[in-house]
């Protein structure tokens, strides 16, 4: 539905926008997510602008790696969040900052809408009350508008093709529903289609097909009760199901206090909030399964990492992740499950014990790559 996950020097990260009408906890919950990640000795962080951070993605198989194999060099995945300013109502108008808050969108993978489901006297909504489904056709109304104008284009064009070539005929039949749909108010990414027609829907950039998590800012007085029983975060959930998004519930300004805190506190402050893993830990989450991502991880000296791929790579493309000769010249792969690894030692001498016991497996071309592999690549150029 949307373009290639982002490539930098070769390696795969996401790039996450965050988007949310003015007082609802997005710059809030930005900067504490990109100082979660500044905060963290073990994921560096490295501000490009003012309002983009690249965060390390927090992997605990990672840590407990660099730990066995005490390596020169520890490279975790990234994230790249962007802050993304500028919507108003009549933003595919250009009012406000709109041309550029569409074309800030436009570049990245997945949309996180921070929608306000906490109420504060002191904290006035740009609306006057709260209501996060509305606040989310509102920016949906927007992508919207913005889509419709490139799907008159390729009608357009389409149309003029179909003159020549009546094959064009589904794509011109499939583009007409299309825009009737999004006129009626649905989003892209909610409109039922075929394979022929997801086909055509790929081909067609729409900011409304991107792949979309609702932060659902509530209050600490929530999370310290019970989730479920705030009202407007139900109904965002029931949203979210119809159209195929997701939902995340968060705290911003609990999030901020945990960025400043250290490994040890943080723990203590989520147990007594009956939370496992903090707010970054659980969107990065979200975000890899809705974008249908997962890491394997390579160890030793003189670096231990993880790379990010597509659910479903297989092991010379994973390998090309690397380094485009890994690909060419692939051999082999020699992997092991993380969990199978450390079941044999803690130290650099589990991969040995691992080989001994038949648990390091010799896998060809057509493997398919898991989640939390460790892997050797052999290779010849």
């Amino acid at each position: 539905m949307h373009k290639e996950i982002n490539n930098r020097n070769g390696v795969l990260y996401m790039k996450l926008g965050i988007v949310g009408l003015p007082n609802v906890g997005k710059s809030t919950l930005f900067n504490a997510i990109t100082n979660a990640g500044a905060q963290s000795a073990n994921y560096p962080f490295c501000t490009i602008e003012p309002n983009v951070g690249m965060v390390s993605v927090p992997d605990k198989r990672l840590d407990k790696l660099a730990e066995m194999y005490h390596p020169v060099k520890f490279t975790p995945a990234v994230i790249e969040f962007v802050d993304i300013a500028g919507l108003v109502k009549g933003a595919s108008k250009g009012e406000g900052l709109g041309n550029k808050f569409l074309s800030h969108i436009r570049e990245v993978d997945a949309i996180v809408h921070v929608v306000r489901c906490f109420d504060n006297d002191d904290i006035i909504h740009v609306e006057g009350s709260v209501d996060p489904i509305r606040d989310i056709e509102t920016i949906n109304l927007e992508l919207i508008l913005s889509d419709l104008e490139v799907l008159e284009r390729r009608l357009d064009k389409a149309q003029k093709a179909l003159k020549g070539d009546k094959s064009y005929q589904t794509e011109v039949d499939f583009i007409k529903r299309l825009i009737k749909e999004l006129e009626s108010g649905r989003t892209a990414r909610s409109v039922e289609t075929d394979d022929t027609e997801a086909a055509i829907l790929s081909t067609i950039e729409l900011l409304s097909s991107k792949p979309v998590i609702y932060a659902c800012n509530m209050s600490e007085d929530d999370f310290k009760n019970n989730i479920d029983t705030n009202v407007r975060y139900n109904k965002v959930k029931e949203m979210a199901a119809a159209e195929g998004a997701e939902t995340l519930p968060i705290c911003a300004s609990l999030e901020a206090d945990i960025a400043e805190m250290s490994e040890e506190d943080k723990e203590m402050f989520l147990g007594e909030l009956g939370l496992e893993h903090s707010g970054l830990d659980r969107l990065i989450k979200t975000c890899y399964s809705l974008l249908g991502l997962i890491s394997y991880l390579t160890a030793g000296q003189p670096e231990v990492r993880a790379w990010t791929i597509k659910k479903g790579t297989k092991a010379p493309q994973a390998a090309g992740k690397i380094h485009s000769d890994f690909e060419k010249g692939f051999i082999r792969a020699e992997v092991v499950s993380f969990d199978d690894l450390i079941a044999c030692g803690n130290d650099d001498k589990a991969l040995i014990t691992a080989r001994e016991k038949g648990l390091l497996r010799s896998e060809g071309k057509e493997y398919v790559m898991q989640d939390g592999d460790v892997v050797h690549f052999l290779f010849n150029v």
